[in-house]
């Protein structure tokens, strides 16, 4: 018996944009699955807010195809399958949150409850409070749950924190998990090195225009070296012992006033198994190289400058 392969929330094919002479997103082809939470991460400049806004519908790629659920991207924002927070613009400062939900709401033909909608979002407790009053998390939150009226299976994050300080970011990722377990895509583009790697179960790297690197966080840092020291208790020179397991010296250092060696490979659990067989060593700590290690190699190449 044949099973159905679900059709995938957004399918990026061979996709290229340019504005003049500039190509902004250069022969992409990307398949998100639903269900996934994606980061879009790269410098300013990647071509993340572009490929974005033609998933939206806002603009049309020169060359390639773009499916959201199968559709067309204009006609799945119509319908109400995609949501959209995006950095700014689209408020009314004299209105309430409250009122600019209604008002909205009242644009679509079908949509949530709005005091669903507000709960949700995390707008519940200063409904009646101006837009103009209300500080840069309060916008976001009511952004997103203008995005939320036509419950869309895809929300698109467009840099959704930034202007945040930590409190109001921590918050706003609370929500986005709540939103998640419900089953819903989630596709967010930003610079920030740590959010992509707390918040997605996938990461896609874009560098000039282009996917430099597409995987989970351990699939991309899985090659790079990780750092392994040690307390040195041995009475043998421990570049000696490096050498007769292989290792390269410019791997190794030993400060000899702390007694303590450091070790570079990728290697570092065969390298601390037979530094623990030989007892040469203790307090043994290793740290596996992040999401910033990857994006800083990945795009070094590209000469683009980049943001942490």
């Amino acid at each position: 018996m044949q099973t159905s392969v679900p059709v995938p929330a957004i399918a990026i094919e061979s996709v290229t944009k340019r504005f003049a002479e500039l190509t902004a997103v250069d022969d992409v082809s990307l398949e998100i699955r639903p269900g996934e939470v994606l980061a879009l991460l790269g410098p300013n400049g990647a071509g993340k807010t572009t490929l974005l806004d033609m998933v939206l519908g806002f603009a049309e790629p020169n060359t390639g195809k773009i499916r959201a659920f199968g559709e067309a991207p204009k006609h799945a924002a119509s319908n109400g399958h995609i949501g959209a927070v995006l950095q700014d613009g689209g408020l009314l400062d004299d209105l309430t949150v409250g009122e600019t939900i209604k008002m909205i709401a009242a644009c679509h033909y079908s949509h949530a409850p709005v005091a669903d909608v507000m709960q949700r979002a995390g707008v519940t407790d200063f409904a009646s409070r101006k837009v103009k009053k209300c500080s840069g998390g309060q916008k976001q939150r009511l952004r997103f749950a203008l995005a939320l009226l036509t419950d869309p299976q895809l929300l698109i994050l467009d840099e959704p924190t930034a202007g945040l300080d930590a409190t109001a970011r921590r918050e706003f990722w609370d929500t986005m998990h709540a939103e998640a377990k419900r089953g819903r895509t989630i596709v967010f583009a930003t610079h920030y090195l740590r959010e992509a790697d707390d918040y997605a179960d996938r990461v896609v790297l874009m560098s000039q225009g282009q996917v430099i690197a597409d995987g989970s966080v351990d699939d991309m840092t899985a090659g790079l070296q990780r750092k392994l020291s040690a307390q040195w208790i041995a009475n043998t020179d421990p570049y000696d012992w490096a050498a007769t397991a292989g290792l390269d010296p410019t791997q190794v250092d030993y400060d000899t006033e702390l007694q303590r060696i450091r070790i570079t490979t990728p290697d570092t659990d065969r390298i601390a198994e037979q530094l623990l067989a030989a007892k040469v060593i203790r307090h043994l700590n290793i740290v596996q190289p992040g999401i910033e290690e990857a994006f800083f190699s990945l795009t070094e190449a590209t000469g683009q400058e980049v943001t942490s």
